[in-house]
């Protein structure tokens, strides 16, 4: 009989060095889509039970280990913790947990990296840290978050993790032999 072994999406792939920028897979906890009926109760019950406030438009809010980060119109996507059951009276709560690929993208250029493949401004004065968006990865439906100067959570569906890494790769060798 075979044996199934459960892998993350970009094993085997990650850690990618280049130039400066560092690519990492990481181990986010659960992943949560909550998607709202009720902002207000909603954001009462996110805050009691997870501390967090309920991120407005293209915003994250983190606190410890857990984070929210707005994920389209009156959905956000809880981070970290398993999703307190009292969400579930305000709002549909679904585990998104298998359905995605989570990467780091660290480093001096990693603004440059991402800038090569995102048709967004992603530098730091237009989108600073603890913003988020939804946009594009090159031609891959992704979530972008500026963690700090340096560095960005990118988000990809699970089935693109292959793609996200050579176009990842591809965009690191083009800013490095800049360099």
């Amino acid at each position: 009989m075979v044996e199934l072994k459960a892998t993350s999406p970009a094993a085997g792939l990650l850690p990618l060095r280049m130039g400066g920028v560092e690519v990492a897979e990481c181990d986010l906890g659960h992943l949560t889509s909550i998607a709202t009926f009720d902002a207000a109760e909603t954001g009462k019950v996110l805050e009691k039970a997870h501390g967090l406030a309920l991120p407005g438009p293209l915003r994250s809010t983190e606190t410890g280990g857990a984070r929210c980060l707005w994920f389209g119109h009156r959905e956000v996507l809880l981070i970290g913790p398993a999703p307190d059951p009292a969400l579930a009276e305000h709002a549909a709560v679904v585990d998104q947990s298998d359905g995605w690929t989570c990467v780091t993208v660290k480093g001096a250029g990693a603004a440059d990296v991402l800038a090569r493949l995102v048709p967004v401004d992603v530098r730091e004065r237009a989108f600073p840290t603890g913003h988020t968006m939804r946009s594009l990865v090159f031609h891959m439906n992704a979530s972008i978050t500026r963690l700090s100067a340096d560095q960005f959570l990118v988000l990809v569906f699970r089935s693109m993790a292959g793609t996200l890494v050579h176009d990842l790769k591809q965009a690191m060798e083009a800013i490095a032999a800049r360099r």
